[in-house]
């Protein structure tokens, strides 16, 4: 049983991400590449990101031009076929890119004990990801929670669809989901699961804060183990042929009933 906490009705305020912590592995272990115009624009806006190295072309210098002076950054010119060079011909850059280091993930035990937290059961897929992740941004969730294992790179692809709140939204990141969904049972968030086949519809269901949104991979869904973890399921409501939606969107719909209903 989780614990009964009380819970206002207050949503996340997000700031930046904070710095990267230094390891003892080599140089090059933690750095990461960004690209795209608003994935850019978030990293060189947060204080505690690095720039390793920037190269734009002249477009997209002149967008950053005020963020690249305030940050006092050296930058690389660059043509669109050196940017498809370093980042791959499928890369959609908007010409820049930038070399920086990973941030911190954060703890079970530093997220808001008021907020709204998504929680992805082993999707993979990084454009899904980046955009359950510009969601939770949208929203003011209080963070979004991956297994270290089967997730996407937090960089490239994921940062590009995630539109700058890879930034802004706290992750953490944890090795065994069962074992944190039982840790936030622990903590008093109420567990909902989102599964197809739920008898009860999300958008009428009574909801409270501290509460963590659980969702699974296209496909699968919910590992067993996972709905085992979870106070209940529930299931977003659709009409028509499709009775199920892309796992995005998915996060997107069930962090706007929440965000108006949780209490």
């Amino acid at each position: 049983m989780r614990r009964q906490r009380p819970r206002p009705n207050k949503p996340a305020s997000h700031g930046f991400r904070g710095k990267p912590k230094r390891t003892s592995r080599g140089p090059d272990s933690d750095r990461i590449l960004l690209f795209g115009l608003h994935a850019v624009e978030a990293a060189l806006s947060n204080p505690n990101r690095p720039v390793t190295r920037l190269m734009a072309t002249e477009n997209a210098a002149q967008r950053l031009g005020a963020l690249i002076a305030k940050r006092g950054v050296t930058l690389e010119p660059a043509s669109p076929r050196d940017l498809d060079r370093l980042l791959g011909p499928e890369a959609v850059h908007q010409g820049v890119a930038l070399e920086t280091e990973a941030l911190p993930p954060i703890g079970l035990d530093e997220v808001s004990p008021e907020g709204i937290l998504l929680v992805l059961d082993q999707v993979t897929d990084p454009q899904n990801v980046g955009a359950a992740l510009r969601s939770a941004a949208a929203f003011g969730a209080a963070g979004l929670v991956l297994t270290e294992r089967h997730s996407p790179p937090l960089q490239g692809v994921l940062a590009k669809a995630a539109s700058g709140a890879l930034d802004v939204v706290p992750l953490i990141l944890i090795k065994n989901l069962a074992q944190g969904l039982a840790e936030l049972g622990e903590r008093g968030f109420l567990r909902v699961g989102l599964a197809e086949e739920a008898s009860e519809a999300l958008e009428t269901a009574v909801l409270t804060r501290p509460l963590a949104l659980v969702l699974g991979a296209e496909g699968k869904g919910l590992r067993q183990l996972t709905r085992e973890h979870c106070d209940r399921l529930c299931r977003i409501s659709t009409q028509g042929s499709f009775g199920s939606l892309n796992v995005s969107n998915a996060a997107a719909v069930a962090l706007h009933w929440a965000s108006l209903n949780a209490r």
